[in-house]
């Protein structure tokens, strides 16, 4: 191994790493930032001040921020898809259910990176194992809703609203992922890229707050700001840069691994710090989804066009 291959593995592992502790912790940060603050309030105040500032970062380090519409175009595209579709769903379904139970719906999004990876960058089959774990995963997501499900009242189907909203939440963050992946071009840097798709995410969370109101019901306290605080820096600049960065070295299928870990992360934290349940709907849900996880992601890749695209991914990515 030459010692460049060896820095880019070492790269690697402390990406994941990253994304895998603080992506995690995220979950509680918006728990606890939504508290007072309105979902897209908070959301677009995370991302454009994250944005803005490592826009500014880049410039001045000597970075490309400059590019073509059509460029610029697609960062937005990308950057609503996962901060707005995603983190702002996200952030509207922390208001009615935990942290944690949070976490581990979205912990199914590796299912929809194998489809759209499939039909969006048409580079490989889905495998019967990959199969397995897509139905296995839809399994898993029935059985966390399941309470939710049987619930006639008021309180529990708001719930389940917010459960089943973070299906469309796991579905625009595989979208925009794998769009990122599609679009990456070597002209683009990857960290000027991370900063206009925050940016582009922050405007839209400021609009659809400016339509919401979100403004006449908004109380900033202490601990809201923090959060917020928390999140733009562990969890944008750090751990989003970190993701965005992986997409453009590893399959996009061992990327999507942080959801093994995440939710362990969360529920941990959600259990310590608001002392939020651990059910056995949750313990069985969690078990089924990240088994559908490990076959959806250890699941063999057969590429159509490119042999060396196989050899890489049997490599592990290296």
């Amino acid at each position: 191994m030459t010692e460049s291959q060896r820095q880019h593995r070492l790269a690697v592992i402390v990406c994941f790493a990253l994304v895998y502790l603080f992506w995690g912790s995220t979950y509680l940060g918006i728990d606890i930032a939504v508290e007072k603050i309105p979902p897209a309030l908070m959301c677009g105040t995370r991302f454009l001040i994250a944005g803005v500032f490592m826009l500014v970062f880049c410039g001045l380090s000597g970075r490309r921020i400059l590019y073509s519409r059509q460029q610029l175009a697609q960062m937005a595209a990308v950057g609503v898809l996962l901060l707005m579709g995603g983190n702002l769903t996200l952030s509207y379904a922390e208001e009615h259910i935990p942290s944690g139970l949070a976490a581990l719906l979205v912990a199914a999004t590796p299912l929809w990176f194998l489809v759209l990876d499939s039909l969006l960058l048409g580079d490989h089959h889905i495998a019967g194992r990959g199969k397995i774990g897509l139905a296995l995963g839809v399994v898993g997501l029935i059985v966390l809703i399941w309470p939710d499900l049987m619930t006639t009242s008021s309180f529990g189907r708001i719930q389940l609203l917010a459960s089943v909203s973070l299906i469309f939440c796991s579905f625009s963050w595989a979208l925009g992922s794998v769009l990122a992946k599609k679009w990456k071009s070597p002209e683009v840097d990857a960290f000027s890229a991370t900063a206009w798709q925050m940016v582009a995410a922050g405007v839209a969370n400021f609009a659809f707050a400016v339509v919401n109101r979100d403004s006449s019901r908004v109380v900033w306290t202490t601990r809201g700001v923090a959060a917020i605080a928390y999140l733009v820096i562990c969890g944008s600049w750090i751990g989003y840069t970190a993701y965005i960065w992986l997409l453009g070295h590893v399959p996009t299928s061992k990327v999507s691994t942080y959801a093994y870990v995440n939710p362990v992360v969360a529920v941990f934290l959600g259990w310590l710090v608001l002392r939020e349940p651990i059910t056995g709907y949750i313990l069985a849900g969690s078990a089924i989804v990240v088994a559908s996880v490990a076959l959806v992601t250890s699941a063999e890749v057969k590429t159509k066009n490119a042999a060396e695209d196989l050899a890489q991914v049997e490599a592990g990515g290296d």
